[in-house]
């Protein structure tokens, strides 16, 4: 099981009580509220191993440089995020307190925590499923390897199971060709424009018909006559567009990801240390869960 981890605590943070305090008053609701996920997660599911991914670099230079707009909208000052202020202690709480469970937090300089899932989900020689709030990641969708998608819109407890045949009713599209149809639909929530003009049902039918953006591309250079003119047209117009957005949509496969021990921990790895966030952070309910969905003894109070 992979966590996109960002997505999750974002997730908690707007979703649990603010009321949720530390014995010093500090919000722990994001903690808590991912704490509570996991303990979730691994209790329906029964995964084997587990990693939390993180973002090291919530916008990265390869994808700026590719499209400007990329996240655009969601920069603070510079090149900061737009992120609570309650929510960013948090964050670091999250980790800590994930690895003294013994669950790995892996994150890359210079990428995303969608390119750490890619690129573990990818070489996994085991199937996997992706636990995210975030559709660029249906791009992974794998039958023959047995990679999901855990789509936590409706929340994580009512979680969509997403596999090819979920994408291909969804969407319309053949399950493994969701990046593509992306790419010409657009996704405003990350900045990327798309084709102009090309909404879902276009994007839909050119993706079906010609099979990838490479197979829709090579239409309107052959000037394929089953292609309606006006959609050659918006496609001809986009051409610079589409010359980049793929490096944008496409998850990395090759992230260089540093050595891990992903086995679900049947005991607290740090267990004097958990016991110190524990006190210092008040979690002792939401860790006990998670111990217990871990299959250990609950060893906080």
């Amino acid at each position: 099981m992979l966590l996109d981890t960002p997505s999750l605590y974002f997730r908690a943070f707007y979703g649990v009580p603010d009321s949720i305090r530390a014995p010093d008053g500090s919000p722990v609701n994001a903690v808590r509220g991912l704490l509570d996920f996991v303990a979730r997660l691994t209790s329906d599911r029964s995964p084997t191993h587990l990693v939390a991914c993180m973002d090291n670099d919530w916008r990265p230079t390869f994808r700026v440089d590719a499209i400007p707009s990329y996240k655009l909208h969601r920069v603070a000052t510079g090149d900061e995020e737009q992120v609570p202020d309650a929510l960013t202690p948090q964050v670091a709480v999250i980790e800590e307190v994930l690895t003294a469970l013994g669950v790995p937090v892996v994150g890359v300089d210079g990428y995303e925590a969608d390119d750490v899932i890619g690129t573990l989900a990818t070489h996994s020689a085991r199937p996997v499923d992706v636990v995210t709030g975030d559709r660029d990641l249906f791009q992974l969708v794998d039958d023959a390897r047995g990679v999901r998608i855990l789509y936590t819109a409706r929340g994580v407890g009512r979680h969509d199971v997403v596999d090819e045949a979920w994408v291909a009713a969804k969407y319309g599209i053949p399950g493994r060709a969701y990046a593509d149809f992306a790419t010409l639909r657009g996704d405003p929530s990350d900045g990327l424009p798309g084709v102009p003009g090309v909404g879902e049902k276009t994007a839909a039918a050119l993706v079906t018909r010609y099979g990838s953006l490479a197979g829709i591309l090579a239409a309107v250079e052959a000037r394929d006559t089953a292609m309606p003119a006006g959609a050659r047209a918006k496609l001809l117009a986009a051409h610079d567009y589409l010359a980049v957005a793929p490096v944008v949509v496409a998850v990395a496969t090759d992230v260089p990801v540093p050595a891990y021990d992903d086995v679900l921990p049947s005991s607290p790895r740090d267990p004097e240390r958990l016991l110190e966030l524990s006190k210092r952070w008040g979690l002792d309910s939401s860790l006990n869960r998670v111990l217990r969905a871990f299959n250990a003894q609950p060893t906080v109070e």
